[in-house]
């Protein structure tokens, strides 16, 4: 995809699909629970898969890049009493680990198998009834390991109480969860480092509309172009209050990049809105151990500003659809920007002129191509195999070249 050097337009107007997250954790519900209406469902791929996959009755389940899908499916047919399915995925898939999930949930009786290395996909699983009540997870993996328990605990016939024994990574997707829970009628309680999910005891009959958020972390690349292009965009479907952890942007863009964000309620609208003459700040120092899938976007925006930055609480992007931090390091050099990386922490060393012809990899990973996108109001550049958007946002370029005059 190239994108030569552009403006923003002014006061325009970007619909964003269904949070992928949110989705997601409906489709397994629904299927669990048969209570659940699902509107503005997500049209990512990875949704698209997660819904194929639950929809069909087959042995063999392939999710290819899709992560959120295998982790919440290893759970969800480990308690399908008499069915088997081995569950697999691309190659990429088949180098992340998974070993977490799986320990935690043989813990709780299930019967789970490695077809190929220990502790990562494609896993045999065969379904069984499971009464255990308790089990300790450690509180440092991917809240997605987490979820996943959380998303069959109130079927199980005693629920399930989570022990997480450590420091808690992502709690806001965790709390997220939670609330959908409860707004699926399924009572639960989390004090310290304990989740409690009773089992679900409502009106099996009775129908729950759910109207899913607009995706935060796709709205994190139009604050981006906020603070580039210094014009306001206004963005639908949001909420002021979201359960998502990726809405922390607002404030994130508002205190480094005087990006105002305001709600319009009975439009479900937030209106990004610089502050013009801002002074940006003479380095960024953040923990976003709480928002780790919207620091490439605030990396590619520091750097085109020429701003310092240092942030921590990244360790989860080592294990994404790439390693996330070497990506980082490689792919800013091309904008100017020298890095060093940690297993957990990105910081910049040095600015200087970004390369004539600047041409992105992407790894195979949608937030990389999306992230470095509003470069292009600095400097024409290329995104390589632009089709990786697909796996949250399919119509990211449609509405990007929306927003442009070249």
């Amino acid at each position: 995809m190239k994108l030569g050097k552009s403006e923003l337009k002014e006061n325009m107007v970007i619909q964003i699909t269904g949070s992928k997250s949110i989705s997601n954790r409906l489709l397994i519900l629904e299927n669990l629970f048969k209570n659940i209406r699902i509107g503005n469902l997500s049209n990512s791929q990875d949704t698209q898969l997660l819904k194929k996959a639950l929809s069909e009755n087959t042995e063999t389940v392939d999710i290819h890049h899709a992560g959120t899908a295998m982790r919440f499916l290893t759970s969800y047919y480990s308690i399908i009493d008499g069915k088997t399915t081995v569950l697999t995925g691309s190659k990429r898939m088949k180098e992340r680990p998974i070993g977490y999930l799986v320990n935690a949930l043989r813990d709780l009786g299930a019967e789970i198998e490695y077809l190929e290395n220990e502790g990562f996909p494609p896993l045999k699983i065969t379904g069984k009834k499971i009464v255990k009540t308790a089990v300790d997870v450690p509180a440092h993996i991917s809240s997605q390991f987490i979820t996943s328990l959380l998303l069959i605990a109130g079927k199980l016939e005693n629920g399930l109480e989570i022990h997480l024994v450590g420091e808690i990574t992502s709690r806001s997707y965790i709390e997220m969860t939670l609330d959908i829970l409860t707004k699926a009628g399924i009572q639960n309680n989390f004090t310290g480092n304990t989740i409690k999910v009773e089992p679900f005891a409502g009106d099996p009959s009775g129908i729950i509309d759910y109207e899913v958020e607009s995706d935060w972390s796709s709205a994190s690349y139009f604050y981006s172009f906020a603070a580039l292009g210094r014009k306001t965009i206004h963005l639908k479907s949001f909420y002021r209050e979201s359960t998502q952890g990726d809405s922390a942007i607002a404030a994130i863009y508002k205190e480094f990049f005087g990006i105002n964000t305001t709600f319009t309620e009975e439009e479900h609208k937030v209106t990004l809105e610089p502050v013009q003459a801002f002074i940006f700040p003479e380095k960024i120092v953040l923990d976003m151990n709480n928002c780790p899938d919207i620091a490439q976007t605030l990396c590619v925006t520091a750097a085109a500003l020429h701003i310092p930055f240092e942030i921590s609480g990244l360790g989860t992007l080592r294990v994404k659809e790439t390693d996330r931090l070497l990506a980082l390091y490689h792919e800013l050099k091309k904008l100017g920007t020298e890095t060093e990386i940690t297993d957990s922490t990105i910081a910049s060393v040095s600015f200087s002129e970004p390369q004539n012809d600047i041409s992105i990899k992407t790894y195979q990973d949608h937030r990389m191509a999306m992230s470095f996108a509003p470069f292009c109001l600095i400097q024409e550049l290329n995104i390589e195999d632009e089709a990786v958007v697909e796996k949250s946002y399919p119509t990211f370029w449609e509405d990007l070249h929306s927003l442009l005059t070249e």
